[in-house]
């Protein structure tokens, strides 16, 4: 068969009302992570794995993700603080691979019930959190953040929740923050990727097709965030966040139950 041939046959397999309902979500998730600098994936996947399976909607938005940290992770390098970040590092790689064996060893309805219990576990956290916290964690904490990251990122395609965590109680300014949550969102969404190739995940060819769309859809996303942002305050939409998440959690537990 040739490759153009190949195209086609791929086309053929493409459903255009299922990747419109994703691109939607693509869209809405880069609004958040565009204004947030973390959270496209606790909206994308739990909401694509009532449209598709969860390996399919994993590799489909780590795609996504990746193209949107870049053009996040290089927005503002000079402000990031390298020391939080390489204190993170090691154990984002050690993560990542705990969790790439999770990932292949969990039964499907299993992974569809931890993602729902996480989401649910993430919202609550979001909804009952103390905003003016000033409480500072120590440097010990970049270890624990990493590695939790890495397995959520890999298992669940979030590993934003414990770098942000972690960061939101370190002292920084606002532009030290998003910029040093930017280049530790980038480092862990490229080793997903690496991983899900490993796996054979981002070997599925719709995988790529649906991709033509959804990336840009999120990079539309990122961008309209940046129109919005000053109309809606941060904390206004993380609670409206919070509140689709437990519904969406509580769908997929109740699924995963069934």
């Amino acid at each position: 068969m040739t490759i153009v041939s190949a195209g086609f046959a791929g086309l053929a397999q493409v459903a255009y009302g299922e990747l419109a309902i994703l691109a939607l979500i693509a869209f809405i998730g880069s609004v958040v992570f565009g204004i947030t600098g973390f959270g496209a994936a606790l909206i994308t996947i739990p909401l694509a794995t009532h449209v598709v399976p969860l390996p399919f909607a994993l590799g489909l938005f780590v795609l996504m993700d990746l193209a949107n940290s870049m053009r996040i992770g290089f927005e503002n390098p000079k402000l990031a603080l390298r020391a939080e970040w390489i204190r993170m590092v090691p154990m984002i790689i050690a993560g990542t691979v705990a969790g790439v064996t999770l990932l292949v060893s969990l039964p499907r309805k299993m992974a569809t019930l931890a993602l729902g219990v996480f989401v649910i576990a993430f919202a609550l956290y979001a909804l009952f959190r103390h905003p003016d916290s000033r409480a500072r964690l120590g440097t010990g904490w970049a270890w624990v953040a990493g590695f939790a990251g890495g397995v959520t990122s890999t298992v669940f395609g979030a590993g934003g929740p414990p770098y942000a965590m972690y960061l939101s109680h370190r002292g920084l300014t606002k532009e030290q923050y998003r910029a040093t949550l930017g280049f530790a969102t980038l480092t862990s969404i490229s080793l997903r990727t690496i991983a899900f190739l490993a796996t054979g995940i981002l070997l599925d060819p719709r995988v790529w097709l649906y991709a033509a769309a959804v990336v840009p859809a999120g990079l539309l996303g990122l961008w309209a965030a940046g129109h919005i942002f000053r109309r809606i305050s941060r904390e206004a939409l993380m609670r409206a966040v919070a509140m689709m998440l437990l519904a969406s959690g509580a769908s997929l537990v109740l699924r995963s139950l069934a």
